[in-house]
């Protein structure tokens, strides 16, 4: 594999695709989706991971690169590649956000309750916190929705994700009491790190950090993050990732050297492998000498089946160097041991086809079927992150303050049902973007 030395944030591949005209008097006039449908099929058929699997296709039975790409994915084992528009591209690197700002989910007693919230989003200016029940949006009530899991009946309620629309929510706050509160859906910059904060245990200083994305502003979040990490003498890390879908893997890496430490600089992360056709760009991942390092001995991940791709892919990546001290819990991972990079099509379209599967410096991947924990832990969304009686983090304070996990059967584990505003390709993407 060759060294990559530097990877531009939003670069993107700009591959040159030449569609031979036929031979007519009057040539054949294409709309942009067909000739967008033609540079896809020609992608596909160079770059896709899986290209020698793929179902035969004839490009001009389908009008849109979206409809071609659902007939053309590898779906045994592909659940990732995506079309997206360019705006919807441009957004999502500027970390902007249209909507509430808000995911909602199912807790064991069948009540709606607030699973995340964004620090700029207007109901957390009004107060609005993770863990608060839901009752009504819009004079509906939520439990049946989410019992049922119906999401097509939630994105009804709670409309499309534009500036200016209005919602009401019927909270029922944690003293018990009821609060009517009117929301507009606005534009506005996530906040990636959720929580950064310490705990001060028997067995010494934790770090404790909740990441939603790697995506911008993460990396500002994350400098922030760990120099306050490195001020307070940290010795382990908790490290939550049970929403994060993955984002781009420079920011992984990124954060991943932060945690190694000062003595991994310029070690392998994680390499790319990209098919027999393109295997000139294989590429390793290196561990970089970044401001803030950190020196732990522990690491605790606390995941669900929301963690995807670069969040796999940060636990795989560290796994050689931390081995055993590396304790995962909460849920299995997504399982996407897999990535993609983003091939622009003018400003209209963005394609992301799975190009390369992703390996640990021991050549370790292939983690389809997830990444297990050590135990399983229900997603406590009855408390806030930082709560320690949030079930993972009591574990997580357990079993750094013991060395063990607590005995087994003191939780009972139940996946619970969770809508977000989030588009797909936020929860699922992986991007990897660089500069031919």
């Amino acid at each position: 594999m060759t060294d990559m030395k530097k990877l531009i944030l939003v670069a993107l591949i700009f591959p040159l695709f030449i569609t031979s005209c036929r031979k007519k008097d009057v040539p054949p006039v294409y709309t942009t989706d067909e000739m967008a449908r033609d540079q896809l099929y020609d992608i596909m058929n160079q770059y896709y991971l899986w290209y020698n699997l793929m179902p035969v296709v004839t490009k001009d039975d389908y009008k849109t690169p979206y409809s071609l790409l659902d007939a053309m994915m590898y779906k045994t084992l592909d659940r990732w590649s995506f079309v997206e528009t360019y705006d919807q591209y441009q957004a999502q690197m500027t970390g902007t956000f249209v909507g509430h700002g808000i995911s909602m989910g199912l807790d064991a007693s069948n009540q709606v309750r607030i699973a995340m919230i964004y620090k700029n989003s207007d109901l957390y200016s009004k107060g609005v916190r993770r863990g608060w029940i839901i009752k009504t949006l819009n004079g509906t009530a939520l439990a049946p929705i989410f019992i049922n899991n119906d999401g097509t009946a939630y994105s009804n309620l709670i409309g499309p994700s534009t500036a200016g629309i209005t919602n009401t929510f019927v909270f029922q706050t944690p003293a018990g009491k009821d609060s009517t509160i009117a929301s507009t859906k606005s534009s506005f910059i996530t906040n990636p790190v959720l929580v950064a904060d310490t705990l001060h245990l028997s067995s010494g200083i934790a770090g404790h950090i909740v990441l939603d994305q790697f995506f911008p502003p993460a990396d500002v979040e994350l400098d922030t993050a760990f120099a306050f990490f490195k001020r307070s003498n940290v010795t382990s890390l908790i490290v939550d990732l049970r929403y994060n879908g993955g984002g781009m893997l420079d920011l992984c890496a990124t954060m991943a050297s932060y945690i190694a430490g000062a003595s991994y600089a310029n070690t392998t992360f994680v390499g790319l492998a990209y098919n027999n056709k393109n295997t000139d760009q294989n590429t390793l991942f290196k561990f970089t000498a970044v401001a803030n390092p950190v020196s732990v001995s522990k690491i605790v991940f606390i995941n669900t089946r929301g963690t995807a791709s670069a969040s796999e892919d940060l636990i795989n990546g560290l796994k050689p160097i931390f081995n055993s001290n590396i304790v995962c819990l909460g849920d299995t991972t997504n399982g996407k041991p897999v990535g993609m990079n983003g091939f622009p099509y003018s400003t209209s379209y963005v394609f992301w086809p799975i190009c390369f599967k992703v390996v640990n410096s021991n050549g370790n991947g292939d983690f389809y079927t997830g990444i297990p924990p050590a135990k399983l832990v229900a997603d406590d969304i009855t408390h806030d992150f930082s709560d320690r009686s949030e079930s993972n983090l009591k574990e997580a304070i357990y079993y750094l303050e013991h060395g063990t996990l607590s005995s087994k059967g003191e939780y009972i584990f139940r996946r619970s049902v969770l809508f977000s505003e989030k588009p797909d390709r936020m929860n699922n993407a992986f991007l990897f973007n660089r500069q031919h």
